[in-house]
């Protein structure tokens, strides 16, 4: 039993790839019946009631109040920064591979930043990085073109790529350890706050009411944001930001794959070997030091 919660750590990035992958069918099931924004407010709505039952009914702790402040931040950044972004950019036109690409620059990124909080990054995991984005490009490649590109969808994704990598250090550096329950409920809550004027200024908020829409807004809240978020805060807690980020270079591959078997999508040699280059990448930069 002394293992179990060892065991149960190395398990969270095998579940959080797939979580996050399924992103992918949930874009293409709730995008067509309903604005970004608006979608994203719904989903916010959710993730705030559901845990806020969860919350009370298991007697969570809530944080500090003096702590609200910071976990709320870094909600906004990684919520509502990030997803605003991103989906926005693909309702756009914006071709996933694009987006997908922009967005897992993000490791590289928090590596970088890694010294602002006390993080050092030794040369394998650089060779590792440069091997995961190689990896991400190639997956991506049959689905990059430069067809619905614009500035405005280029910059909201970077905006998203900065937002992410923003909030994911920020939220190791300066939020306590806070019980995963309560914290969504401050940082989606705040999230609704920030993207609600702008879904009600730029957005209709007409929804088709299709099974499919019930069934991507239900994936987004109960299993992307219930249980995907509360994932990778406790990756975050528990290892260094530039190994918990670069996990997100097999998230595109497991994305490619998902999209061969449910919707019928190419999955191309090129393909594959990006996706054992990210693999090879990824564990590069997780491998301890000796």
């Amino acid at each position: 039993m002394s293992n179990s919660p060892s065991l149960l750590l190395r398990s969270l990035p095998g579940i959080f790839i797939f979580i996050w992958a399924s992103g992918y069918v949930v874009a293409k099931y709730g995008l067509p019946y309903a604005e970004p924004l608006t979608f994203l407010c719904l989903r916010y709505l959710g993730v705030v009631a559901f845990m806020l039952v969860l919350a009370v009914a298991m007697r969570a702790p809530w944080p500090q109040r003096k702590d609200w402040g910071p976990i709320a931040i870094a909600g906004i950044l990684m919520q509502a920064g990030y997803l605003g972004g991103i989906w926005c950019a693909v309702k756009l036109g914006m071709p996933a591979g694009v987006a997908a690409l922009i967005a897992n620059i993000q490791p590289i990124l928090t590596a970088v930043a890694g010294p602002l909080i006390g993080e050092r990054i030794r040369g394998k995991q650089w060779l590792g990085l440069a091997f995961g984005i190689a990896g991400v490009a190639l997956v991506v490649a049959n689905k990059i073109s430069a067809v619905g590109l614009s500035l405005f969808s280029v910059a909201l994704a970077v905006m998203a790529l900065l937002t992410m990598t923003t909030g994911t250090l920020y939220q190791k550096k300066a939020c306590p350890s806070f019980d995963v329950r309560t914290g969504q409920v401050i940082q989606f809550a705040a999230s609704l706050f920030i993207t609600l004027p702008f879904a009600l200024l730029l957005e209709t908020q007409h929804i088709q009411p299709t099974p499919q829409f019930f069934a991507a807004l239900a994936w987004s809240v109960f299993v992307l944001s219930g249980v995907g978020i509360s994932v990778l805060f406790i990756m975050i807690r528990h290892g260094e930001a530039t190994k918990v980020t670069s996990y997100m270079y097999l998230v595109p591959a497991v994305t490619a794959v998902m999209a061969w078997l449910m919707f019928d999508e190419k999955f191309t040699l090129t393909a594959a070997i990006g996706m054992a280059i990210a693999l090879a990448g990824v564990a590069l930069v997780v491998r301890p030091a000796r």
